[in-house]
């Protein structure tokens, strides 16, 4: 199949998926993870209704970046290291991977030279993985308290990668378990923050992600095929 298609069929998927959970399917949008894609499948993407890209390393996106000529929202969504903050700020539209105040305030510092408010999410480590970022339990509410009040930053919502399984339905748990996390945060009223996002779902799980909630589903293999092995 094209990219062209499989944008299509992966649209059709979230649709469906967001319609059987009585959600307004335009409330769900698509990040198309261009990791170790060349631009000239990039293009085809965009060609196909692609306005949001995700990327995991700055140095590669940058390349890309600036071949697109910003066309489309980059989305930076893999573990971004507090050196990389000030490059990811002038790159990036959006950053889904905040796990620590101090890349928060390295982010803030970077927006406010840039002259732009940069939307953030806060990653959550739910699976409690020791090879995987992301704040756990409590430290979630404190991590927001903090950011909430940084200028430069808009923390939108929240971000999550469960461990992989074979049956996507073993993802749900985790899935659901965010939207809760967001909802109680909701509840508490954090001044500064507005937590409308969840980032949650992959090609292997995103329609069980949009069933638990997901606005924000990062989709690579379903678009663009197998990456290549390293």
């Amino acid at each position: 199949m094209t990219i062209a298609e499989n944008v299509a069929r992966v649209r059709a998927r979230m649709e469906a998926a967001a319609i059987r959970a009585g959600r307004d399917p335009a409330k769900v949008r698509l990040v198309a993870v261009s990791k170790t894609v060349d631009p000239e499948r990039i293009g085809q993407a965009i060609e196909a209704g692609v306005d949001m890209l995700g990327e995991n390393y700055v140095q590669e996106a940058q390349k890309k970046i600036e071949a697109m000529e910003r066309k489309v929202n980059w989305h930076f969504i893999g573990h971004l290291q507090s050196n990389k903050a000030k490059a990811a700020a002038r790159l990036f539209d959006w950053v889904h991977s905040v796990d620590s105040l101090k890349l928060a305030e390295e982010l803030s510092r970077a927006a406010i030279l840039q002259n732009k408010v940069l939307p953030v999410l806060i990653q959550v480590n739910l699976g409690q993985e020791q090879t995987k970022s992301g704040a756990k339990g409590e430290e979630v509410f404190r991590l927001l308290e903090r950011m909430a009040s940084l200028p430069g930053i808009s923390v939108r919502g929240l971000m999550t990668m469960p461990p992989f399984f074979e049956n996507p339905e073993d993802s749900r748990p985790y899935f659901r378990a965010l939207r809760m996390l967001g909802e109680e945060i909701s509840r508490r009223q954090v001044p500064g923050a507005h937590l409308e996002e969840l980032s949650m779902g992959m090609s292997n799980d995103f329609e069980i992600a949009i069933e638990e909630g997901a606005t924000l589903v990062r989709v690579g293999t379903a678009i663009f095929g197998p990456r290549p092995s390293k």
